[in-house]
């Protein structure tokens, strides 16, 4: 063992983990599973249960139940990590401790993973209009709503960027699509897309974004890049945009507005993208022994845009942050970074789907190939699905 890892294992050591999301979780069972059992790992969480966000999309169209898609936290407590059910009340990087339902939790290291707020209250009219398809109350308002609408328009809207899960949007779409022809009422409902992005999932480059539009429109889906909302007529039911466009619609489903949580906003840890700034490789903030991992983070590429805010990328960037922290306590291992590699299925209806992956990080523009669409990488998603969500039931 060397001297790093004698100073390091003197005393016990205290992890606090903020957000039981993707990069949350992922991070505390592989910490327990590296840590010995006197080094504590407290996993902090407002909810006891969660959703996996990707099958959001299916339930939408009546292909999930709630419970079927739902991982339980207190799961991790017979692994023997520390669930605190709570509200992070405030958050003080310098001593890395966090105030939880009045109490402070005082740790050694930090891991920030409370993910992104969706704020569909700052466009104007937005929340009473549509279907927010991010969350599950908004997903299962949508599935009861695609029911009724039998015929006229439905807008996918994009209200702002960044936004969580690049490929969401135009699956929904594409899946929105699927639904209503084999209901048999193709023919009498058209659907648009619309998005203040140039092109879907600009950040994987140009050939992978061109190939995606062709997928939509190849459906019959109207795609209108550039446009961005500012404000939504729920009686009229119109969507205004900045450039002096028009759209009306009679059943809208949306991707809501991203903010960094107001804990995360008063901590000091914020930079000038709105994110938390963090090294790309180690994802430690500006303040040593504080991490943070996920949507929260705000990850600039060369290209100048950012890292996209996606599951893959909590889940591996979790994993870096866990081992390197097991390896400075323990003094046992190597250190490792994250390479910016990530991939994602993406639905397209007819029980299909595509797969991107690559990496991100690749200078001058990110290495991301595009396979399928297929029958083979749908029931691949569908046994990732039944893997992830197996961890933790």
């Amino acid at each position: 063992m060397d001297n790093m890892g004698k100073r390091a294992g003197m005393t016990a050591k205290t992890i606090l983990i903020l957000g039981g999301g993707i990069g949350g979780i992922v991070a505390a069972n592989r910490l327990r599973k590296a840590l010995p059992r006197e080094h504590r790992v407290v996993l902090v969480d407002r909810e006891t249960s969660h959703i996996f966000p990707p099958s959001l999309l299916w339930l939408m169209v009546g292909l999930r139940k709630p419970e079927q898609i739902s991982y339980s936290l207190p799961v991790l407590a017979g692994k023997g990590v520390e669930i605190v059910q709570g509200v992070v009340e405030g958050i003080d990087p310098q001593n890395r401790s966090a105030r939880v339902n009045g109490r402070d939790i005082k740790a050694d290291y930090l891991i920030v993973a409370l993910g992104a707020d969706l704020a569909p209250e700052s466009v104007q009219g937005l929340p009473q209009a549509g279907h927010d398809f991010y969350t599950l109350p908004g997903a299962e308002s949508l599935r009861d709503a695609r029911l009724v609408l039998r015929q006229g328009r439905i807008i996918i809207l994009v209200s702002s960027m960044p936004f969580k899960c690049p490929a969401a949007p135009y699956e929904a779409a594409m899946l929105l699509e699927f639904d209503y022809r084999k209901r048999k009422l193709r023919d009498s409902v058209h659907f648009d897309v619309y998005t203040p992005e140039p092109g879907p999932m600009p950040v994987a480059g140009p050939v992978v974004s061109a190939a995606i539009r062709s997928m939509i429109e190849a459906k019959g889906i109207g795609f209108h890049p550039e446009h961005k909302v500012t404000a939504v007529d729920p009686v009229a039911r119109r969507i205004s945009f900045a450039n002096g466009a028009s759209a009306d619609f009679d059943l809208l489903a949306y991707v809501p507005p991203h903010r960094a949580p107001a804990v995360i906003r008063e901590s000091g840890l914020l930079g000038e993208s709105g994110w938390v700034p963090v090294d790309q490789a180690s994802l430690e903030t500006r303040v040593p022994g504080v991490y943070a991992i996920g949507d929260i983070t705000g990850i600039m590429l060369k290209r100048g845009l950012p890292l996209p805010k996606a599951g893959v990328f909590a889940h591996r960037e979790a994993e870096v942050v866990a081992d390197n922290i097991a390896v400075e306590i323990t003094g046992k291992g190597e250190r490792r970074s994250f390479d910016g590699d990530g991939e994602c299925f993406i639905e397209t209806g007819d029980g299909k789907a595509g797969f991107g992956s690559g990496n991100f990080y690749a200078d001058p523009v990110p290495d991301v190939r595009l396979r399928g669409p297929n029958r083979a990488l749908h029931l691949g998603k569908i046994a990732f699905e039944k893997y992830w969500l197996s961890g933790w039931s």
